[in-house]
Parts: C-alpha cells; structure tokens; sequence
C-alpha cells in the first residue's frame, strides 16, 4: 500500500451517483477504493488494482463492521466516506408499499447513519476525514406523495448539519450535496418518469454529480462546503 492515496469508502456503488464516483477515481492513483453494494456483477464492472469490491448489504450491521475492518486492516486508515446507497419509494395513502417504504427509511436513515458515525469515529482518531451524503432537494422541501422519501433526506441533512457543527475547528468534514432530478436507475420501474411529469428537459447527470464532488473534495483544508444544491434548468420545485 501507497501511504500518500487517500482510501475511499464508497457505497451503493453498483449503479447510479455512487458507481459514477467509482468510475472517476478507479483509475486515479491518488486514490484507493472500496466499494460495495449487493449487486456483484455491477461491482465487478469497477475492476482496477485502485479498487477493492466487496459486495453485501449495507443494512446488516454485520457487514457493516466487516467493510470497517476490511479497510482498517488492510489500510489503517480512511480518508472518504461516499454515502450513495439509498432508495425511494413514494405513493398516495392508498398506493404506497408500506413495507417498501419503512425498507427505504431504514436503508436512507438507519444504515447510512450507523455507519457515518463508526467512520467518524475513525475520521476523528486520525484528526482528519470527509463525509460526503447524498441527500435530495426533497431534503430540504416536500411534495404530496413524497413525504416519507423527503423525510428520509431531512433527516440525512439534520444529522450533516449537527455533525458539522459538532465537528467545527476540526480536520474532519461533513458535505450534503443535494441534487434535483438526476438520471439513474431510481425512476427506472416508475410508469411515468419524472422529467415527463415534471416537464424537464435536461435533467442532471451522474457526470454533473461528479463534477460536484470533485469540486467539494478539491477545496482547499481551510474551505469547508457544507452544502451543494444542484437542480436542472427545467426543474420548478
């Protein structure tokens, strides 16, 4: 192992925002990754020597533990925490999946905040780390039929803004970004796409979201971006 990479723990790395990430820094030698998700073959697809797959379920806590003592082990250290994995289920009262959507708040919500904070546990030892989540402009307005996925993002941007301000002074950073419609496989199953509903002609990309991130991660140590919304031009919300 190289010292000078910076180890890179990305999740939901099977498709969408977080597999786009992968692909943007897998063959970088700045950085060392580890990306998960269930999906094995997707994973594969992100083969390099920069990156190690391990494929599971991010809500087992079990796994959990095992994804932090992979990289302990192997690296001893961990400098990016990309908090991609997530879902969305909406529906009027009559329509919503109740177990599908008390599935998204746990994968959303519970998952993603049990391991932020063993990683900031890390982050802190170490005197330096970035966390970097995913949330949505639902995470910061509501919809009719969306309030248990726009729940799920206020959430995410609650706990982003305590541990913010817990961790002001610090070498340790906590960024939100908070995208409109972006072009992923979350809408795939819907019968009415979003940008049809919603009139959006252009809607974001994941590469849009990568430009982001390499925006965030390359300020320099005294610059903190606590949050970074991004909407298409088309997107009235």
């Amino acid at each position: 192992m190289t010292r000078s990479k910076k180890i890179c723990l990305i999740t939901g790395a099977s498709s969408g925002i977080g597999h786009a990430i992968a692909e943007s820094l897998k063959n970088d030698d700045a950085y060392q990754l580890v990306v998960t998700a269930r999906r094995i073959d997707r994973l594969n697809a992100l083969k390099s020597e920069n990156v190690d797959i391990i494929a599971g379920d991010i809500m087992l806590p079990e796994f959990q533990h095992d994804l932090e003592k992979h990289i302990m082990e192997k690296y001893g250290e961990c400098h990016y925490l990309f908090n991609c994995a997530g879902s969305i289920e909406v529906g009027s009262i009559e329509e919503i999946d109740i177990e599908k959507m008390v599935a998204m708040i746990r994968l959303n919500v519970e998952a993603t905040f049990r391991l932020t904070y063993a990683f900031l546990k890390i982050f802190k030892k170490q005197g330096l780390g970035h966390v970097i989540n995913f949330s949505s402009v639902l995470g910061t307005k509501v919809r009719p039929t969306a309030g248990a996925y726009a729940a799920s993002k206020f959430a995410m941007e609650a706990l982003s803004e305590a541990l913010r301000m817990e961790l002001a002074g610090t070498a340790v950073r906590v960024s939100c970004i908070e995208p409109g419609l972006v072009v992923t496989e979350l809408h795939k199953n819907w019968p009415v796409h979003p940008k049809d509903s919603m009139n959006i002609k252009e809607p974001l990309t994941t590469a849009d979201i990568v430009d982001a991130v390499q925006f965030i991660i390359r300020q320099p140590a005294h610059v903190n971006i606590p949050k970074l919304m991004m909407l298409p031009r088309d997107h009235v919300i």
